[in-house]
């Protein structure tokens, strides 16, 4: 089946909330308290003590919550307003905004002192945690609808990574993973055959941007030369998170990819998240099953947002 571009971006946008929800009831285990790949399913085989188990099946979490806040924001101000988008986060954090039913079930630990930290009057561009320590993966698990709007250069796509990166998690090491995914999902929305083919086009685009940022090249060697990347094991750092997202999605089905994330264990969600997204970029929407689109909960808030997003550039203001 040929794929064209529509179909590729909304196999990302749904895939990434697939994905999440898919991971939620398994959120925190290890690998070997899961169950075998073949029944991970939105609601788990009976037995399997649910995390979050008051929320029901089918819902999206911060992950997906944080995306769907951050294209609200391009889409409506046609441009990345960081201040804009922290107003978003905060009314994600304080009222449910994005989130099904208003209910926010799960924040990263990193996210909630940045968002505190917002509120009590930090500029934007500072709130985001800045030490190597803070190197969670709360701003890669969203950047995602970046990528699916942007319609500017590669270099004007890695600085606006960057800063999407800074209400809440401001260390290069993230910003750079941020760039290096939306790199990554600009390969595959224009065609690249597999997710190892766009990482090598997407490393080198990004050593090319950063020729004169030498503090960025470094913190591209160190992710691209992490042990993670050979030996994914699902955490919620964020280079874990970036490999641990690419190795399930070499999977043959868009199925197979975010089980295969969410079988890695601990931050289930997260993995699945950017996995479904790197999935649908490459395989399009028509590859996710139907029964777990059917399954998703708060569609009303995605399909709107979809809606908006395909009428294109011209139609952003």
């Amino acid at each position: 089946m040929s794929l064209n571009r529509v179909d590729r971006v909304r196999g990302a946008l749904y895939g990434l909330l697939v994905g999440d929800a898919l991971g939620v009831p398994y959120e925190f285990n290890p690998p070997h308290r899961l169950p075998p790949p073949h029944e991970i399913d939105m609601t788990p085989p009976a037995g399997f003590a649910r995390s979050h188990a008051r929320v029901p099946p089918g819902t999206w979490s911060d992950d997906g919550a944080q995306a769907l806040a951050l294209l609200d924001s391009l889409l409506t101000c046609g441009r990345l307003n960081l201040d804009d988008f922290a107003q978003r986060l905060v009314a994600w954090y304080r009222n449910g905004r994005y989130a099904v039913g208003g209910d926010v079930f799960d924040v990263g630990i990193q996210t909630r002192a940045a968002i505190e930290r917002l509120e009590s009057g930090v500029p934007t561009h500072e709130a985001g945690g800045a030490h190597e320590g803070e190197n969670g993966n709360g701003s890669l698990m969203r950047v995602a609808p970046l990528a699916l709007w942007h319609t500017g250069s590669d270099e004007q796509l890695v600085a606006d990574a960057h800063a999407q990166s800074l209400p809440t998690h401001r260390h290069p090491r993230s910003q750079v993973a941020c760039a290096l995914l939306c790199l990554v999902l600009r390969e595959l929305l224009d065609g690249a055959a597999n997710p190892d083919d766009a990482v090598s086009n997407a490393k080198a685009k990004l050593e090319r941007c950063y020729a004169a940022q030498p503090s960025h090249a470094q913190e591209l060697n160190i992710i691209c030369n992490a042990v993670h990347r050979s030996a994914p094991t699902g955490t919620g750092y964020v280079v874990d998170t970036f490999w641990s997202a690419l190795y399930a999605a070499r999977r043959a089905t868009f199925a197979d990819a975010v089980r295969a994330a969410v079988a890695l264990g601990h931050d289930t969600d997260t993995t699945a998240c950017v996995a479904g997204a790197v999935a649908g970029a490459m395989r399009g929407y028509h590859a996710i099953p139907a029964a777990w689109l059917d399954a998703l909960r708060g569609r009303d808030v995605v399909d709107e947002l979809v809606g908006r997003l395909s009428l294109g550039p011209g139609s952003r203001a």
